[in-house]
């Protein structure tokens, strides 16, 4: 039977029951207004834990309060609403009942417009499980509802259902909802959660964090003790950092989801459960944390400087113009300096300056990329920032300028004892310098003409220009090492 024959046979006394967190939405509103609340002001934690203690329906209350969301930009499952719509214009009862808070409940059933009611945890009784199939009986009858779920909990729901539609629910729980109902319905399959695991991590990120090896580069030391404690140090920071990208974009679900690109990130496009991210953000950290006590406490202490910058950021730097940019510098350079305290190499004063201005042009440069974004938009403001699209040319000049002065630190730095001492032809490596400033000005161009979208470190390795440049830079430093 075709969808259409189906819903013009619906009976009228059946009513077509539809869940919100996880089935109709892509998300779960608990975490959503958790975080949109941790993300407004970070002490609301405090009044959330607060509300832990007097259960469950109090915290979705408070949180609904603490936590404002923008209901119209929620993930919602395309396939459900469309199933819902259909039944909605046969003429068939629909309801949306869920154990989010009422409040929040009425909003996505005012805002999509095709329920006829909409019932939900009023601060007292959390609306799952068995209450709520104890609810929807006392209000449609037993039988006399279809119900579409998505969760364990939902079985005492399906059992009384005069039918059973699932979304997205693992083969076993799948097994377990025929069992419990004679009509079955599955609306969208079983989605496997790990690709989108890898992807929230960023593991391309972790290009950044090859800047670890950079002192014992810079020194010469290849030994394998050396070579070891550099790498455990690179995968320590990668799982730290992989934590702070969870973190942030659990941060940033609102501005994220207002971005062209970005509103496509595991979380805010709902592939990913924000649990999981709560979940996994600190369990990355601790993994991390681990192997860099195990190395030396200084790193440790390195790591923990380098997570609360990046909190600090995720919470209020990256709002504060022009700060953001010298923060994002400033956590460059803190990978080069893990690598030297992990592996006792001391840090030489002109690569702490080469890399703070190189570091700086780069984080100006991201900065650059997203204003060229929005520069087409009719809004000035720039969501989550403290940008206007009318600051493009400052924050390229900014790039370009930075940029120049790193390759004239490196300049300077050719003429100096030390390189006399590492290098048996050090005039090889002027050709570093050059390469430098043809990156330099590319990078800027393209992004300036707004080809650029990602982090410019992540679109260098992408781009086959850069490569050759890379691959240059590593010729002139060994003709400079070798002839």
């Amino acid at each position: 039977m075709d969808d259409a024959r189906y819903f013009e046979s619906v009976s009228k006394q059946t009513t077509l029951v539809v869940d919100l967190d996880g089935s109709l939405i892509r998300t779960d509103l608990l975490y959503e207004t958790f975080w949109a609340a941790i993300s407004k002001r970070w002490l609301n934690v405090f009044p959330a834990l607060g509300a832990v203690f007097r259960g469950r329906a109090v915290l979705k209350r408070r949180l609904s309060e603490l936590g404002e969301i923008d209901v119209s930009a929620l993930p919602y499952n395309s396939g459900v609403l469309k199933y819902v719509a259909e039944w909605h214009a046969q003429g068939g009862r629909t309801a949306l009942v869920s154990a989010s808070d009422q409040r929040l409940v009425s909003r996505v059933a005012d805002h999509l417009g095709i329920f006829d009611d909409a019932i939900g945890s009023d601060g007292r009784s959390n609306l799952k499980g068995a209450t709520k199939a104890a609810r929807l009986n006392a209000v449609y009858g037993d039988a006399g509802y279809a119900y579409i779920g998505d969760s364990r909990a939902d079985l005492a729901v399906w059992k009384d259902a005069s039918e059973a539609l699932t979304v997205g629910i693992a083969p076993s729980l799948e097994k377990r909802v025929r069992q419990v109902s004679q009509e079955a319905t599955t609306l969208s399959p079983h989605e496997a959660r790990l690709p989108h695991v890898i992807r929230a991590m960023r593991p391309h990120q972790w290009l950044k964090n090859v800047l670890v090896f950079l002192p014992l580069l810079a020194a010469h030391q290849f030994d394998f003790v050396t070579l070891s404690l550099a790498l455990a140090t690179f995968i320590a920071f990668s799982l730290i950092a992989s934590s702070v990208y969870l973190l942030n974009d659990l941060l940033d679900l609102a501005a994220d989801r207002a971005h062209p690109r970005k509103r496509m990130r595991p979380f805010a496009s709902g592939d990913l459960p924000l649990s999981w991210g709560s979940v996994l953000a600190p369990g990355l950290l601790l993994a991390g944390f681990a192997i860099a006590v195990a190395i030396s406490p200084m790193l440790a202490a390195v790591l923990a400087f380098y997570y609360l910058a990046t909190t600090v950021y995720s919470f209020l730097l990256k709002r504060k113009l022009i700060v953001d940019i010298c923060a994002l510098a400033g956590l460059y350079t803190l990978r080069i300096i893990a690598g030297a305290v992990a592996t006792g190499i001391p840090l030489s004063v002109w690569l702490l300056a080469f890399s703070t201005f190189f570091f700086f042009s780069l984080a100006a440069m991201k900065r650059q990329a997203e204003l060229a974004a929005s520069s087409h938009s009719k809004s000035t403001i720039i969501a989550g920032r403290d940008y206007k699209t009318t600051d493009l040319p400052i924050v390229a000049n900014m790039s370009v300028a930075s940029g120049y002065v790193s390759v004239l630190v490196m300049a300077l730095y050719l003429n100096t004892p030390d390189v006399e001492r590492l290098y048996s032809y050090p005039a090889s490596l002027w050709g570093i310098c050059l390469v430098l400033l043809y990156w330099l000005s590319r990078m800027v161009m393209i992004t300036h003409r707004g080809w650029m979208h990602d982090d410019p470190v992540v679109f260098a390795a992408r781009d086959y220009i850069s490569i050759i440049c890379a691959g240059l830079i590593l010729v002139f430093a060994l003709g400079g090492v070798l002839l």
